[in-house]
């Protein structure tokens, strides 16, 4: 039921239109704007900066204060005394697992880690030098024509099932992908690994020798999948709802989200740190402050890349646990990378200098995740992978909440601007 209602008068309509006003658990309240259809009107928001489409109980981000919440809990304390396996059970079920609960969902994804041989001969249609989101997207859409057993989406099992599937075969899919890269064969997955580690080994073990995990490295991993799990409607996530709206397959609304992720001004932020490092290129102070000095000027197109975000306005909440993660990875390697010193000395800055700290231009995940993400000796290209496989948790437990309630097939509507009817001219 509304809480109360909001009255809207147009000019040239002889009646005021009453539309309902509700209130979330926490956040801005919401004009129901449903019934103006009936009236001959529809609202206009050009990148839905205004508009809420749907209801979700699964995340919630408070971008002025730096609040981030994945079912109540704050991701820093979930970062800190949580895992990525348990944050993908509260994500898709609701709340935190007891120990069997927890037992026996581990299990599950661990036993659905593997992939059906016959998805290696998919990779053999793709270029060697084929970006690793392509072949991603492809192969995730594939899936269902291997695993059309349990892909009723009007049942509920048939639905965690997939999702299970779905969290299991991502990171199998994505060190795939870096292996036919660089011409190196296949690692299947191994059950007495956990799910960052199992990452890890497959991207980085060959038959030629022994593969130790290191943990530090293992438990960065860990938290650069729990910090981006979920974000709440960003494109991607609505992209699975508006193609999970439609009644497609999980792994279809999962490619979907997929292919929104690669843009470069969503999933590829990352990426497109390690590419301005590249263009700074001298670390010398000199050097780097010329490029701040570019940053501040609103007639240069330069732009520092992983600071300030659009959401949060404040604080990345993210940002925090990721520094920590950051130093302890460079701590442990103890390496000298020009590329690294220019990203301190950026981080150093944006942190002291009034310009950035008046505009709140603070590093973002993006910014430190790039830099852990290089110095594991990940390449850049299998940055967004790694995001995707970390974002697939968030996509499917959406497309279940969907799924679960009463919804109705995404249709925008537009505001026409071409021409009025004409007549085909005469010949």
């Amino acid at each position: 039921m509304a809480d109360r209602k909001a009255t809207l008068t147009v000019d040239g309509l002889d009646k005021t239109i009453e539309l309902p006003v509700y209130s979330g658990s926490l956040g801005p309240d919401v004009v129901d704007v449903r019934g103006l259809g009936a009236e001959g009107l529809f609202t206009y928001d050009p990148g839905f900066m205004a508009t809420s489409s749907c209801q979700s109980a699964i995340t919630y981000i408070d971008g002025g204060k730096g609040v981030l919440l994945h079912r109540g809990y704050p991701i820093d304390q979930l970062a800190k005394e949580s895992n990525f396996v348990e944050l993908c059970y509260l994500l898709l079920f609701g709340e935190l697992p007891n120990d069997e609960q927890y037992a026996d969902f581990e299990s599950r994804v661990s036993n659905h880690t593997m992939v059906h041989d016959q998805i290696n001969n998919f990779f053999k249609g793709f270029r060697r030098d084929a970006h690793p989101m392509s072949i991603l997207c492809g192969v995730v859409g594939g899936l269902a024509a291997f695993y059309h057993d349990h892909m009723d989406i009007n049942v509920e099992e048939d639905r965690i099932i997939s999702a299970i599937r779905l969290i299991a075969k991502m990171p199998t899919i994505a060190a795939m992908s870096y292996k036919y890269n660089v011409g190196q064969p296949f690692n299947y997955p191994r059950n007495d690994l956990n799910y960052a580690e199992n990452f890890l080994y497959m991207m980085f073990s060959t038959p030629c020798e022994e593969y130790k995990i290191n943990p530090v490295y293992a438990k960065a991993m860990d938290r650069i999948f729990m910090l981006h799990a979920d974000h709440e409607q960003n494109a991607s996530t609505s992209t699975v709802r508006l193609a999970g709206s439609t009644g497609a397959n999980p792994f279809a609304c999962i490619s979907a989200g997929i292919a929104a992720l690669w843009g470069p001004a969503h999933g590829g932020a990352n990426e497109a740190v390690l590419k301005m490092l590249d263009e700074i290129g001298d670390d010398s102070e000199e050097n780097i402050q010329r490029f701040i000095d570019k940053a501040k000027d609103k007639d240069d197109p330069f732009k520092l890349m992983g600071f300030g975000h659009r959401v949060y306005r404040n604080f990345d909440p993210r940002a925090k646990v990721m520094k920590e993660t950051c130093d302890e990875v460079l701590a442990e390697l103890g390496i000298d990378d020009p590329q690294l010193k220019i990203a301190k000395r950026l981080e150093q800055i944006a942190l002291e200098d009034e310009y950035f700290v008046e505009r709140k231009l603070y590093p973002n995940v993006d910014f430190y995740s790039g830099i852990i993400l290089k110095a594991m000796g990940i390449p850049t290209n299998m940055f967004t992978v790694i995001f995707a496989v970390s974002r697939t948790i968030g996509w499917i437990s959406h497309w279940h909440e969907m799924l679960s309630d009463s919804y109705k097939i995404g249709r925008p509507r537009q505001l026409y601007t071409g021409h009025d009817q004409r007549d085909y001219p005469a010949k």
